[in-house]
């Protein structure tokens, strides 16, 4: 400090020279040039009070958002109009109009949750199209299924929802169950694509007792193209009362299950193809998947 106030002994001689300048409207930079003074702590010292020339403040890169925004605001609209209108954000909006006067409603309580409601069914509607698009899409995309396809896709199914035999409960035979009718047509197909003869087919159905049980036999019977009588008889599950159900509407009609005879061979077949798609499908290096 001893230095550097030596070197600029006489300050108030530079600061007159500093005030000057500055009045001319030179910059801190110029006058540093022209002084030869480069501590900036002395700088700004000669300077102190001075304000600075108009040309070299920044302008403030939102100075126009703010005043559209002002605008706006005056104009009634609320902040997430704003936001749309100018893109910015809303915390900047409310820093912006805070002191301006809060614009009146435009619409009642009632009216506003009407104009919700409809918003909201609009959206509803647009994604459920959208929804429907996408599967619409995905089903073309797919086309007829060759009976190697038809097979394999089959033996996957079957594998996920039939029965599977064990070591400790000997189980080799087809027998399938399922609530879905469109799964229940495929499997049906895929029995036919085997070679499986109606005579060696059994169906029954399962539901619980508390349902519509002659309805549910009408209905799987004439899925599958057969008469009631040709069913065998229905499986009825106890209903428990500490559980609560949600299959209790007029569309549960249960599950069909669908049983082939004399199936042994045709089971180790399934089997073993099952176990051919795993190592079909293996990664290199992947371990060998068990039974």
């Amino acid at each position: 400090m001893t230095e550097i106030t030596s070197k600029y002994a006489d300050f108030e001689g530079l600061r007159k020279q500093a005030v000057t300048l500055r009045r001319e409207g030179l910059s801190l930079r110029q006058i540093r040039d022209r002084l030869h003074v480069h501590n900036n702590e002395i700088l700004n010292r000669l300077v102190k009070g001075e304000p600075a020339p108009e040309w070299t403040k920044r302008p403030n890169a939102k100075d126009d958002l703010r005043e559209r925004a002002r605008e706006l605001r005056r104009q009634g609209m609320t902040y997430d109009r704003i936001q749309v209108e100018l893109g910015c954000s809303k915390s900047s909006i409310s820093l912006w109009v805070r002191d301006l006067p809060k614009p009146e409603p435009h619409h009642t309580p009632t009216e506003h949750l009407a104009l919700m409601n409809a918003g909201l069914l609009d959206l509803r509607a647009s994604r459920e199209k959208e929804r429907a698009e996408t599967k619409r899409l995905a089903r073309d995309a797919v086309g007829d299924l060759s009976d190697r396809e038809l097979f394999l896709a089959g033996v996957t199914l079957y594998w996920a929802e039939g029965t599977k035999d064990k070591t400790y409960s000997r189980r080799e035979c087809l027998q399938f169950i399922n609530s879905d009718p469109n799964v229940i047509k495929l499997y049906l197909r895929w029995l036919d694509l085997l070679g499986v003869t109606q005579d060696r087919i059994r169906m029954r159905v399962s539901i619980h007792e508390s349902a519509d049980i002659p309805g549910a036999e009408r209905f799987w019977a004439e899925l599958v193209g057969i008469p009631t009588s040709a069913l065998k008889k229905t499986t009825l599950k106890k209903h428990n009362p500490r559980t609560t159900r949600k299959n209790t509407t007029v569309s549960y009609r249960g599950c069909l299950v669908v049983y082939v005879s004399k199936s042994a061979d045709l089971y180790r077949r399934v089997e073993g193809a099952w176990y051919g798609i795993v190592l079909g499908c293996r990664s290199s290096g992947q371990a060998e998947m068990s039974d």
